[in-house]
C-alpha cells in the first residue's frame, strides 16, 4: 500500500504527515482475537500541514470543527478482522472527509416566480377537484344552494 494518501485531483497528502495507532478491536476475530492490533485510528494534523494551502486549512477546519482535537483529525476503523483490511478503510474514509470539506460551497439558489400559466393551470386543477369533492357531497339538495349561510350554520332540510 503506497503511503500517500490522494484525496483528490490536486490534494495528495504524504504518508509523513499521516500517524497511524493500532490497538486491540472488539468483537469477533477467533483464534487471534485477544492477541491482534486490527482496530486502526489515522490521524492527520490538519493546523499544520504543508501540504494544504490556507483556504483549505480554513474550509476544513470550519467544516469539521466538530471532528477537530486540537487541530488533529482522527478516523478509526476497526470493521474488519484484517488490520490491512482497517487501514485501507481508514485512509478512504479519511480521505472522503477530507474531499468533502475542501470542495468549493454549493451556488446559493436562485428563488424563481412561478409563470402565470404554471399558476392557472394550479388554480384550474384546484377548481377541478373543489368540484369533485362538491359533487361527492350532493345529498338531495342543490350543489350550489348547499353550503354554509352567513352566520355560519349549514342549511338543513327537514323532512
Amino acid at each position: 500500500m503506497p503511503d500517500d494518501l490522494r484525496v483528490n485531483g490536486w490534494l495528495v497528502i504524504p504518508g509523513s504527515e499521516l500517524h497511524e495507532r493500532f490497538s486491540r478491536s472488539s468483537g469477533p476475530g477467533g483464534q487471534s482475537v485477544n492477541t491482534a492490533d486490527s482496530r486502526v485510528e489515522l490521524a492527520f494534523d490538519v493546523g499544520r500541514s504543508a501540504v494544504l494551502p490556507e483556504w483549505a486549512r480554513a474550509r476544513v477546519a470550519e467544516r469539521l470543527a466538530g471532528r477537530l482535537a486540537g487541530g488533529v483529525l482522527t478516523v478509526a476503523a476497526s470493521e474488519q478482522r484484517s488490520q490491512l483490511a482497517n487501514r485501507q478503510g481508514a485512509r478512504a474514509r479519511l480521505a472522503s472527509l477530507l474531499r468533502a470539506a475542501v470542495a468549493p460551497p454549493q451556488r446559493p439558489r436562485v428563488p424563481t416566480r412561478p409563470s402565470r400559466a404554471a399558476n392557472e393551470r394550479r388554480l384550474e386543477g384546484k377548481r377541478n377537484r373543489a368540484a369533485v369533492k362538491r359533487t361527492r357531497r350532493f345529498d338531495g339538495r342543490d350543489p350550489e344552494l348547499a353550503g354554509p349561510h352567513n352566520d355560519g350554520t349549514l342549511t338543513t332540510i327537514a323532512s
